[in-house]
């Protein structure tokens, strides 16, 4: 083995585009740019080829949204971008972006357009003037076709097996909507006649686009030919007690051909999982609250518009009692009096609404409305259902219990009972803050409890909220509760917030509630929460490569921090302190100086930045490892090396960053095989950024897989390491479009070289021209015969010295198996040699029919594939039964086939001059990378 360094200037990057899978098809538009066409379902496959020094960075986009639309992450970032399963929706301009720093990033672009059809759709309408439940004669019908599609569909309409044309039969007009895409989609039979009754099929085609066959649609018209109309029973809202089963029943009275029916939730929403669906029979046992609500069944058989009924079920339920007492609602008084009025208030929320009603009691008896004592009820209908008991001139006999009842009038639900005491102790609330607790402290992460004392009875509910700061305009979206919510109500005054975080700092209200209390002046108070928490620095950690000998300094910054003053900084080596100092209120970071950096100086540097609640740390880490190299992927896969079963790589690779340590000696070569083996590659001299270095690998064996890893070398020591996969491949050579002078000069296993300044001739004694130098050239080939060919070059004419004239040899393979075809009715067997381009072409290269015997034989195919290849073994039937073959023991091998084939085969070649002109470029293109 041996190295190479060249060096290579840096380069901005190029980019192309290619496809890898099979597409229906490839075309160009303006600009040079792609239009790749796919089948819904297929698989996605487009690489991106790139050139430039050092190696680009690779980045695949689309038109409609980035790289979220992909919805294949691991490929974004790879030279390849696979899609399995391609959706319709998944079309549009791909674009992959190539940049190494140098210039402007390359971007190309390719427009994948996904080929889809679904199946074709008849609906029948008639005019609106003309709607009735049946087709009668002297109707006018519409028969509209439609398929989603792309491209375009073609729509053509039979009546049984007549095709159906316009100007084809008077009673029939075919047109197409101004306001559609693509082609005929209505049919209008215009007065209905008997010979109008009849099967139409509809058959949407796209002409074999992406090999998708035709779809058709078939509708019956008859005389009962009618749209759909269902009744739904029960008719009346149903309203049921939780617990109990419903059903709902969607009958179809009308409607040729029979309806389809669906049953869904409105809004949106799934039927509950309980449900049980029997053709139009809708089950819901055992219902819950969260079962009620608006059912739908709907009705379609493709004929006028779907029927449509809905159904309201209403599970019966009563939730939200509350009660406030308003201490005379007339003058402006917080407190109780005798001799004033006082109002109690209950509300309560029902389900229906119209089955609530509400009575009284005092002190565990009815009370009824009287002069004193007026009961009054809100309309549910309008706002929740409210009851009101308004104590005219309170005496203190009226002082007690007073119980709001609320139930439905059909039973079956318990009833709500609120209490609520009037006496000389009812008195509004009041708030308080503990003292010492109007301003909290608390450090991040801790648990802390904020409280509001509140007296009064009876005892009302806390809300507690936080205070947007005026004029800030982050303070609305940041003045949440810790829950996320607007507020949260607290029965004992205490908000309690766990694991606080420094967003939680701020000030928090506590208020009381109308309900469960007075119907006063809210009462509130405040209080401010401080979270303190260490300072945020940056960066968190930081790697630093430098070589010996240099300067450097290392940069600590203070981002935020609670509280901000006393902040104190400690510089370390490891264990060793190397500094400390003091923040001022001016100062927002420290820096560390090294002038010198010796061995010693490489390590883990740390600035630790403190205040009450803890420490921030900044962690640098200095050395001298190198970067790790990046290998160059735009070389062949292979090197010829002459041999069989062996081939070369030329490994190529730039050092990333080669500047920022000290100079790289040499890399540690490592190659698995069956087991790991190393050498050292010396690098002479400083290698420079961009520069391409390259060392040959041989001896590797086909067609086996190595993993290579590259490890630099410094005086530090072992840099990091890259690793890669080298596999050995044929290349895909695309088919070059080829001349004249090829096709003419064309020899086997040979081609001319385009950039020589003449040709070889394919000449034999007999045709040797005699006007030529006629003492030089062989006489005959090399047998001996005139008549044999051979390839000379003719130095006379316009040839001048240093003229070249070139041959390119052509790769063959040797394709044996062994068949058995014995049997009377033996039908044939051919292989095809499948080659792989725009499009898959099969060529066959071998075949056999007819009775062989009852025994095995042996064939042997020379192939020349031109591109990546399979080989393709078809069995035909014969005439009858006894026709039975088998094949056994199949090979490929490189190079000619040793023995000639047996003499009962029939051999097919292609052309001399096409097997050689199909080779001629990319060949020559493998030779100039063998010399390279």
């Amino acid at each position: 083995m041996f190295s190479v360094c060249v060096l290579l200037s840096p380069a901005s990057p190029t980019v192309r585009i290619v496809q890898l899978g099979q597409a229906c098809n490839v075309e160009e538009e303006q600009y040079s740019e792609r239009i790749y066409t796919i089948r819904e379902g297929g698989t996605l496959e487009l690489q991106c080829l790139v050139t430039g020094h050092p190696r680009p960075q690779i980045r695949w986009t689309k038109t409609a949204g980035g790289t979220s639309d992909l919805q294949v992450n691991s490929s974004l970032h790879s030279e390849t971008l696979r899609i399995e399963n391609i959706h319709r929706h998944q079309g549009g301009r791909y674009y992959c972006k190539a940049e190494n720093g140098l210039g402007s990033p390359a971007i190309r672009s390719i427009r994948v357009d996904v080929y889809y059809m679904d199946d074709p759709v008849i609906t029948v309408h008639q005019s609106d003037d003309e709607v009735k439940e049946q087709f009668y004669f002297e109707r006018t019908v519409f028969l509209r076709c439609a398929a989603d599609s792309n491209p375009l569909v073609h729509y053509t309409w039979l009546r049984g097996r007549e095709v159906l044309s316009e100007g084809s039969d008077s009673g029939v007009e075919i047109y197409k909507p101004f306001f559609t895409q693509g082609e005929t989609k209505i049919l209008k039979l215009k007065n209905l006649r008997m010979r109008d009754y009849a099967v139409y099929t509809c058959i949407a085609s796209v002409r074999n686009a992406c090999d998708m066959r035709d779809k058709h649609s078939v509708f019956s018209l008859s005389n009962n030919t009618a749209p759909p109309f269902i009744r739904l029973l029960p008719e009346e809202p149903v309203v049921v007690n939780p617990g109990q089963s419903v059903t709902l029943m969607c009958k179809v009275s009308n409607g040729d051909p029979p309806p389809a029916l669906r049953w869904w939730k409105q809004e949106g929403e799934e039927l509950p999982k309980r449900s049980i669906i029997d053709e139009g029979r809708l089950t819901i046992p055992r219902i819950t609250a969260d079962d009620g609500g608006t059912y739908t069944c709907t009705a379609s058989n493709n004929v006028g518009n779907p029927a449509k009924k809905s159904m309201s079920i209403l599970v019966r339920g009563l939730c939200k009692g509350r009660f406030w007492i308003t201490p005379d609602p007339y003058h402006n008084e917080d407190n109780i009096q005798i001799g004033r009025e006082v109002k109690i208030s209950c509300q309560v929320e029902a389900t229906p609404p119209e089955e609530l009603q509400f009575s009284w009691l005092k002190n565990g008896r009815p009370l009824r409305s009287s002069e004193r004592m007026i009961i009054t009820h809100t309309d549910t209908s309008v706002s929740p259902g409210t009851t009101n008991l308004d104590i005219i001139d309170l005496k203190f006999t009226d002082f007690g219990t007073y119980t709001c009842v609320a139930s439905l009038r059909n039973g079956g639900i318990p009833e709500i009972s609120i209490d609520v005491n009037i006496s000389t102790t009812t008195v509004p609330p009041e708030l308080t803050i503990p003292k010492g607790q109007s301003q909290l402290i608390v450090q991040e992460g801790d648990t802390i409890d904020l409280q509001c004392l509140v007296s009064g009875k009876p005892k009302p509910i806390i809300l507690w909220s936080r205070v947007e700061e005026s004029g800030a305009a982050a303070a609305a979206a940041a003045a949440l509760m810790p829950d996320g919510s607007a507020q949260m109500e607290s029965y004992d005054g205490i908000l309690r917030i766990s694991n606080v975080t420094r967003e939680m700092s701020g000030t928090y209200r506590c208020q009381t509630s109308q309900y469960n209390g007075f119907n006063v002046k809210p009462r509130e108070a405040l209080i401010q929460l401080v979270v303190q928490f260490p300072p945020t620095i940056e960066p968190a950690y930081t790697e630093v490569r430098q070589a010996l000998g240099r300067a450097f300094s290392l940069t600590c910054s203070l981002l935020q921090a609670n509280p901000a003053r006393v902040l104190q900084y400690e510089w370390k080596l490891g264990s060793r302190l190397l500094t400390v100092g003091q923040f001022t209120d001016q100062t927002h970071d420290t820096t560390y100086q090294v002038k010198s950096l010796n061995r010693e100086g490489y390590g883990e540097y740390t600035c630790d930045i403190t205040n009450e609640a803890g420490a921030g740390r900044c962690t640098f880490l200095v050395t001298g490892k190198a970067y790790f190299p990046e290998f160059y992927y735009d070389t062949y896969s292979a090197l010829w090396q002459n041999r069989p079963q062996v081939y070369g790589f030329k490994l190529q690779w730039t050092q990333m960053e080669p500047n920022a340590v000290d100079r790289i000696l040499a890399y540690r070569l490592g190659i698995r095989q069956s087991r790991w083996w190393e050498q050292e590659i010396p690098m002479e001299g400083a290698i420079q950024r961009g520069q391409l270095l390259t060392y040959n690998l041989t001896e590797l064996i086909k067609p086996e897989s190595y993993l290579v890893r590259l490890t630099p070398i410094t005086r530090f020591g072992e840099g990091d390491s890259a690793e890669r996969i080298i596999t050995y491949s044929e290349l895909a050579i695309p088919k070059p479009k080829g001349n004249t002078r090829e096709r003419k000069n064309a020899v086997c296993l040979f081609s001319q070289d385009k950039v020589d300044e003449f040709d070889w001739i394919r000449h034999s004694a007999t045709t040797k021209n005699s006007k030529n130098t006629a003492t030089t050239g062989p006489s005959a080939d090399r047998t001996g015969s005139k008549q044999g060919f051979y390839m000379y070059i003719e130095a006379s004419r316009m040839r001048v010295e240093g003229d070249k004239a070139r041959l390119l040899n052509k790769p063959s393979y040797c394709f044996t198996f062994y068949y058995h075809m014995y049997g009377k009715h033996i039908g044939a067997l051919n292989i095809f040699l499948r080659q792989k381009g725009q499009i898959l072409t099969d060529s066959l290269v071998w075949s056999l029919s007819g009775n062989q015997g009852n025994h095995w034989r042996q064939a042997r195919v020379n192939i020349h594939p031109s591109t990546a290849f399979q080989m393709v073994m078809e069995g035909v039937r014969g005439s009858g039964i006894e026709g039975d073959i088998a094949v056994d023991d199949v090979t490929i091998e490189e190079g000619k086939c040793k023995d000639p084939p047996p003499n009962n085969l029939r051999s097919f070649a292609p052309p001399l001059s096409l097997c050689i002109w199909q080779l001629c470029v990319p060949l020559r293109l493998v030779l100039t990378g063998w010399q390279r």
